[in-house]
């Protein structure tokens, strides 16, 4: 059913917005194509970007306005008009840093030069004025209707990313152990998407903050997204953790079948706690951590035998595995602690 719904909040608040702002022109009886191209334009995800931008697209739709009187004064309605107006606005907005502006301000210089015929001042006065009421209007309307909560949408996508990274996780240790080929291909296409998610998910972090300037959070929200940030600051050290495990050379391993089974009795367990949270022991999940301990201290002795090998290392694929597992182990810990406080409805 998602794919049929085509109405969010920011569409319905650019709807508004383009009503509010035609309607206020039209009762000042100024053209309002250039006010509803501001306005549209200046629905950002967050009111904190429609404020900052619209900042910096005031400056340069006036910049784009002065062009086209000029060179409509100079070369009257012809095509050296039209490009001398384009470029020298680009260029400009470009040399102010106006960067934000620039497509707007092209905008506006372009089609001012269509509709100028006489009265330039006070064209370029009306230009400006619309320019002011689509900013205005926009970002009121992004300030109090429909004002963005993306806590919601990112505690989901963190616990998406956590089912996936259990996927990932099982599938990666059972492949090696198992000592059968994994399929890196599509091992490595969960990693991207994965690392995509996650930064999908701290840009709408950063939303969140931004958007707190101006709608205050209570002390209930405050904790979410304070537990929210720790969440995705554990999964980015999971998931490197997991590129770790997919870079490390695995080519043979010196565990014996019992070794082997413990280790994927405590991966499935991890796999599974990711998988479902509400599954997750403190206390079971200590004991095996308890128990990897013991096999990395005897792995890493075993390692450092001269008797084992002719030349001894620190650092085997056992211990590389063994490390990253108890890496992970103790993120995860972090990952569901204090699951109540925090988990979607």
């Amino acid at each position: 059913m998602k794919r049929f719904r085509f109405f969010g909040g920011r569409i319905v608040k650019t709807g508004i917005a383009v009503f509010l702002t035609s309607l206020i022109c039209q009762w000042l009886d100024w053209p309002a194509v250039f006010a509803v191209i501001t306005a549209i334009v200046t629905i950002e995800p967050t009111a904190a970007d429609s404020i900052r931008k619209g900042l910096i697209r005031f400056p340069a739709s006036a910049i784009g306005s002065a062009y086209a009187v000029l060179f409509i004064f100079l070369f009257g309605n012809s095509p050296i008009t039209y490009t001398a107006a384009a470029v020298c606005t680009i260029v400009t907005c470009f040399r102010l840093k106006l960067h934000s502006g620039l497509l707007v301000a092209t905008l506006t210089s372009v089609a001012m030069i269509e509709v100028i015929h006489s009265n330039f001042l006070i064209s370029f006065f009306i230009r400006l004025g619309t320019t002011s009421i689509g900013l205005l209007i926009s970002t009121a309307v992004n300030l109090f209707v429909f004002p963005p909560n993306y806590s919601k949408l990112i505690l989901n996508n963190i616990y998406s990313m956590a089912r996936t990274t259990g996927i990932e996780l099982e599938n990666i240790l059972k492949a090696i152990l198992a000592e059968k080929e994994p399929d890196y291909q599509q091992i490595r296409d969960t990693f991207s998407q994965l690392k995509r998610k996650l930064d999908k998910t701290e840009m709408l972090i950063r939303f969140q903050k931004e958007e707190s300037k101006y709608h205050r959070f209570d002390e209930q929200s405050k904790k979410v997204f304070r537990s929210e940030q720790e969440k995705l600051a554990a999964l980015r050290l999971i998931h490197y953790h997991i590129g770790n495990l997919i870079n490390t050379p695995l080519n043979t391993l010196l565990w014996t079948d019992q070794e082997k089974q413990k280790v994927c009795q405590t991966v499935e367990s991890l796999a599974t706690a990711l998988k479902n949270p509400d599954k997750f022991s403190s206390e079971a999940h200590r004991n095996q951590i308890q128990s990897l301990m013991t096999q990395f201290w005897k792995s890493k002795k075993d390692a450092a035998d001269p008797k084992e090998k002719n030349s001894p290392t620190f650092f085997t694929a056992e211990i590389i595995i063994l490390y990253e597992i108890l890496s992970i182990y103790n993120l995860v810990e972090d990952l569901l602690d204090e699951e109540d406080a925090s988990a979607p409805e």
